[in-house]
């Protein structure tokens, strides 16, 4: 299943080029009340709403695609934890290229470990990265997101995927400087992640997938999830020696080499294989 929030927050599975609006399926949720659960609202209660979902996608007309504004998969993430160099030549470049670097060493995963982003920093692939920093270099990062689906504590890499509800393309963009990558990479507007997410059961194995991003139809990112240094499976546990993870959690598991700046009036064109693809523009 693939699905989708748009416009004025509403509900949506996507089949082909088509969005079906199953947003009634919502009233189903149980009430609120403070202080909240752990987790995103929607993503707790997941299973339970899938059934209702997949019926009314199939009796309610859809709508082109192209006629929506998508927003983020993911309305409130607990938190979003994302991978430094995570592909070996994405920590060449790093370390050679000092407007990266800034004349620091840079080193591995397994000596920064995972940083958290700011979940203000959400949008969604209708939406505009501002690049409002106009003294400094903005880039783009692409890398595969998943979506946390069954909460757990030090879970163990053998039983990771089964924690898993779904996959997307996310965007991390960065400010390059000196700062703590949390503050670099926080900004808002700086998480992208959309256009939908496809459920783990439709993607399946997560290890082999090509991603690439093009800005203005020029290629920049090309690379495939076999090339991972920490894999998805080591992400989530690694992540869960430290934090509980939360349904609606979002882990982002690194770029590839080949990051670059973009500016006001860019376009962003991302791809993910078995995801699919979204553009996204660069405004001031």
């Amino acid at each position: 299943m693939r699905i989708c929030r748009f416009d004025q927050d509403r509900l949506g599975v996507v089949k082909g080029d088509q969005v079906h609006d199953v947003t009634p399926v919502l009233q189903g949720l149980p009430p609120l009340a403070w202080p909240l659960a752990p987790g995103d609202h929607f993503f707790n209660h997941l299973e339970a709403l899938r059934g209702p979902m997949e019926r009314l996608a199939g009796q309610v007309a859809g709508k082109p695609i192209e006629s929506v504004k998508l927003l983020s998969p993911v309305a409130n993430p607990g938190k979003i934890v994302a991978a430094p160099v995570n592909y070996a030549l994405h920590l060449d470049e790093s370390r050679a290229d000092t407007a990266i670097n800034f004349g620091t060493q840079v080193k591995t995963i397994a000596d920064y470990g995972v940083f958290l982003k700011a979940t203000s920093s959400v949008i969604g692939a209708s939406q505009s990265v501002i690049a409002d920093w106009p003294d400094r270099r903005i880039d783009h990062e692409v890398e595969l997101a998943l979506v946390i689906g069954r909460g757990g504590f030090r879970i163990p890499e053998s039983e990771a995927l089964s924690h898993v509800a779904g996959y997307m393309i996310g965007l991390d963009m960065t400010i390059r400087g000196t700062e703590d990558r949390s503050f670099r990479k926080s900004l808002d507007t700086f998480t992208v992640l959309g256009p939908w997410l496809v459920t783990a059961d439709e993607l399946g194995d997560p290890s082999q997938l090509d991603l690439e991003i093009t800005v203005n139809g020029e290629p920049r990112q090309k690379s495939n999830t076999a090339l991972l240094i920490w894999n998805v499976q080591k992400l989530i546990a690694y992540a869960s020696q430290a934090y509980t993870l939360y349904p609606g959690d979002v882990i982002m598991t690194g770029t590839p080499e080949g990051v670059a700046p973009v500016v006001p009036g860019d376009t962003m064109h991302a791809r993910i294989e078995r995801i699919g693809q979204m553009k996204v523009k660069v405004g001031p």
